[in-house]
């Protein structure tokens, strides 16, 4: 039975589901975070500790996953951390204080960090370069659709059933995704994975863990206060000695030197200014909703839904027709111009606007960013080696998590900086400048990645843009070949797109 599935189709499903679940679980959380705060009795500050300690175990326990998934096996990695991932949910669910809570989300963050490197490095091993887009669509799923749907699903779980059941929701979706890993996916590891770095495993980890949680905490707490600047220096010289240390390091744990390749460094550099501008605005989206608009949780989850399907919809135009059609340098570069534009339309609405114009917008923003993640997944990994991909990929999701966490500081800092609410006739009323802002902050993030992704070189990623049948007769055959009329038939041959503005 294993062999009438193909490696490319078990380790999609498999990674699908266990991202699905991953990136979901911080936005699904998020909404429920009131509803816990009072069942424990404890203050919004102290609640976001829930938030704050995923995404800081995520930080420590990514730069080890690709080394991991190189030693032991990428599907052992893969299904250990889906088990600690799916075991730590059900943990949450059942956890009886604040205490309790964070602790069990530490370790859902250490099943999560492993998660999306080891996955990413098994799905571009078993898609050869020239079919590196199918993955990309594939991985484009779970990071756009997740957190859009975390909202929705969060609203309705915690207003009709109970806040636990935002973690038992990842149960059935963890087990599936264990079983059928179990069942069909093929064991690989890498012939010579290295020695494990400790010092380049302490000094990342330990350095992004702090960024984190200083980024995440310096819009709540103010960013001129000592607790967060304390960690934010803490954590930059920590990973300032990181680089010093991993480039003197012959088998360094984060390889560094793979920023030396100039396609991986431009899609690097597009990948965080991008995830800066788009996972900003989600968040920044959903507080103009509840905050300015007076939505309920379930409202607004259900007014950001439409950037979802723009998503579904504007992966498959990328797939099927833009990026065979242009190659990555003009397709990025045109997805982060339309990204610019529909974050920047947003700052447009105001008091009275209808809701139904913020939806197309958000529809609209879907179609843009598929045009974005789809290309920058595919050209990527064009010039890296099988034996770095587990490596390439743990430093690409870092990056991505990376400016998730930026955007939603940076918007944030931008609202709380300009007002959220003001006082007008003696009663306060939402300040809708200070989300206005923030979107047209985002907007600039996003032009200005278009700096990175002019820099991509249509040739490098040439073994990524799919071939194309096209119906040609040469001058040749028409002069020498029987006549159309006779039944002659033109011949048909396979010719490779040209890399678009370079032929």
């Amino acid at each position: 039975m294993e062999a009438r599935i193909s490696q490319k189709v078990a380790v999609g499903v498999v990674f699908v589901g266990a991202m699905f679940m991953s990136i979901m679980d911080a936005t699904i959380v998020n909404v429920a975070l009131p509803t816990i705060g009072r069942e424990f009795h404890v203050s919004p500050v102290a609640i976001d500790s829930i938030a704050i300690s995923f995404l800081v175990s995520l930080a420590v326990f990514i730069p080890a996953s690709g080394w991991l998934g190189d030693r032991f096996g990428g599907k052992r990695v893969l299904l250990t951390a889906i088990v600690i991932f799916t075991g730590a949910s059900a943990l949450c669910g059942i956890a009886t204080s604040l205490g309790e809570l964070v602790a069990f989300r530490v370790l859902q963050g250490a099943g999560g960090g492993m998660l999306a490197p080891v996955g990413m490095a098994m799905l571009f091993r078993v898609f050869p370069p020239e079919e590196r887009v199918r993955a990309a669509a594939i991985l484009t799923v779970p990071t756009t659709l997740a957190p859009a749907l975390g909202p929705v699903l969060g609203g309705l779980l915690t207003t009709d059933l109970s806040w636990r059941w935002v973690f038992y929701v990842n149960l059935p979706i963890g087990a599936a995704a264990f079983v059928f890993g179990a069942m069909f996916v093929q064991e690989s590891r890498q012939p010579h994975p290295g020695r494990f770095d400790l010092p380049g495993f302490l000094l990342s980890g330990f350095g992004l863990g702090l960024l984190m949680y200083g980024v995440s905490e310096g819009p709540v707490k103010g960013w001129h206060t000592t607790g967060v600047l304390a960690t934010i220096a803490a954590g930059a010289v920590l990973l300032a000695a990181m680089v010093v240390v991993e480039l003197r390091t012959a088998e360094p744990m984060v390889d560094l030197r793979l920023l030396g390749n100039r396609l991986f460094r431009s899609s690097n550099g597009v990948m965080v200014l991008g995830s800066i501008a788009f996972l900003g605005t989600l968040y920044a989206i959903s507080l103009y909703y509840q905050d300015g608009r007076g939505l309920s949780a379930l409202g607004s989850g259900l007014s950001t839904f439409p950037e979802a399907l723009g998503v579904m919809g504007g992966a498959q135009l990328a797939t099927r027709w833009l990026y065979p059609m242009f190659g990555p340098r003009r397709h990025l570069t045109g997805g982060l111009v339309g990204v610019a534009i529909s974050i920047g339309l947003l700052a447009l609405l105001g008091p009275g606007t209808s809701l139904w114009w913020a939806r197309l917008l958000m529809l609209a923003l879907g179609l843009a960013m598929a045009q974005v993640f789809v290309p920058v997944q595919a050209a990527a990994f064009a010039t890296i080696t099988p034996e770095a991909t587990g490596r390439a990929s743990t430093m690409f999701n870092t990056v991505r998590q990376l400016g998730g966490a930026i955007g939603v500081a940076v918007l944030t800092t931008a609202i709380v900086a300009v007002g959220p609410v003001h006082i007008v006739g003696g009663h306060p009323v939402a300040n809708l400048t200070a989300y206005r802002i923030a979107f047209l902050v985002a907007a600039a993030v996003a032009l200005i990645g278009t700096a990175c992704s002019l820099t991509v070189r249509d040739s490098d990623a040439a073994r990524t843009i799919p071939k194309r049948k096209v119906r040609q007769a040469t001058q040749g055959q028409l002069d020498t070949a029987p006549s159309l009329a006779d039944g002659a038939v033109p011949a048909v041959v396979e010719v490779p797109v040209t890399s678009p503005g370079e032929a």
